[in-house]
């Protein structure tokens, strides 16, 4: 049914774990998999000099804070691209920066011409889910991609 799965990863455990099921997923289906990261942007903008409280950011800051989540990025995409070549899965990655994230990954899914974007959820309820929030679910109210959401068992 489904062929082309996006998986974006943060590299937490709760985002490892969903890795691993959307590699058995894509396997048991035989889909390929795009792993995604979404780089925050350094105060929304990398190209401007930031000041406040009397002080001012130097650019360089932000060129150092980009650098080192790219490499981030990196690394989590190729420990998740590692693993679905060990199962024999098809695969690829994609990163990039944006300052909203559930926007950067609706855009990489259909970018990426995915039928289905497969993500983790911390299950948040009440007050906590309110006043934090989730990627996920700005992801499932804002996609017009299917989205599956997966849930370590507790």
């Amino acid at each position: 049914m489904f062929q082309h799965l996006l998986v974006p990863t943060d590299g937490s455990t709760m985002s490892e774990g969903t890795v691993k099921r959307a590699v058995r997923f894509a396997k048991e289906a035989g889909a390929q998999v795009t792993f995604f990261y979404a780089q925050e942007s350094f105060y929304g903008r990398t190209d401007v000099a930031l000041f406040g409280e009397g002080i001012a950011i130097d650019p360089s800051l932000n060129e150092s804070f980009a650098k080192a989540n790219a490499d981030y990025a990196n690394a989590i995409l190729e420990e998740a691209r590692r693993q679905a070549e060990e199962a024999g899965v098809a695969c690829s990655t994609s990163t990039s920066v944006h300052p909203v994230i559930y926007e950067a990954i609706i855009e990489a899914a259909t970018a990426n011409h995915c039928d289905l974007i497969f993500m983790a959820s911390h299950g948040r309820r009440g007050l906590a889910g309110l006043l934090l929030g989730s990627e996920t679910q700005r992801v499932l109210t804002h996609s017009e991609i299917p989205v599956l959401i997966y849930r370590e068992p507790q």
